[in-house]
């Protein structure tokens, strides 16, 4: 059974994540210790609010070299919703904050659209991109997203599904053991659980 660390930086229905988890058969702990995301088999950056927030409370916990440390030794990362946008360089949330860097590339907002966008929508996958998430997701397959801002990734390749609101935008990103996905399958019913189900056997 995969030990899963779920990192609590106090953003996000945390519990809601584990529940997930656990439904697909992974033994997940919800923790702030770098020890145990240190000895994780797999880490799970999940959140729902603000950038510069949540960079300064990973700061304050002293995660963000675990984070650094785990992503560099292979092992499974997946970020969910402001996770994802935390593997960026900065965000048009919070000027002159820096991410995680570990994508180079900006969180930018939605404009001339109504915020958030909120609900059901499509996700259409990139087949250059192998995300093994998306194995047995077909096309179009609907995602529950709840968001006002989206990545925007220099180097394309790592994009993994695209999505449209006002504009396509990019919905999940994939490189190596790197995982993001900006809608929530923690509240995707069931095929949102099979997304889940593949990281475990990644």
């Amino acid at each position: 059974m995969s030990k899963i660390a779920i990192i609590d930086y106090g953003m996000g229905n945390l519990r809601s994540v584990q529940k997930a988890l656990e439904f697909v058969g992974a033994k997940a702990k919800i923790t702030q210790s770098p020890d145990d995301i240190l000895k994780a088999d797999k880490v799970v950056l999940p959140g729902v609010g603000a950038f510069a927030v949540a960079i300064e409370k990973l700061k304050a916990l002293g995660l963000i070299e675990p984070i650094k440390k785990v992503i560099k030794s292979d092992k499974p990362f997946l970020g969910i919703c402001l996770g994802l946008q935390l593997f960026f360089t900065e965000s048009a949330e919070a000027a002159g904050i820096k991410g995680l860097d570990i994508f180079k590339g900006t969180v930018d907002k939605f404009k001339e659209v109504k915020v958030p966008h909120i609900g059901w929508n499509q996700i259409n996958k990139n087949q250059q991109n192998n995300n093994r998430l998306f194995n047995g997701i077909d096309e179009g397959t609907n995602m529950y997203f709840c968001h006002s801002y989206f990545v925007n990734p220099i180097d394309k390749s790592i994009i993994a599904a695209k999505t449209n609101y006002g504009r396509d935008f990019v919905s999940a990103v994939s490189k190596g053991n790197i995982f993001g996905v900006q809608f929530h399958p923690e509240k995707s019913q069931r095929l949102g659980l099979k997304i889940l189900e593949n990281f475990l056997k990644v």
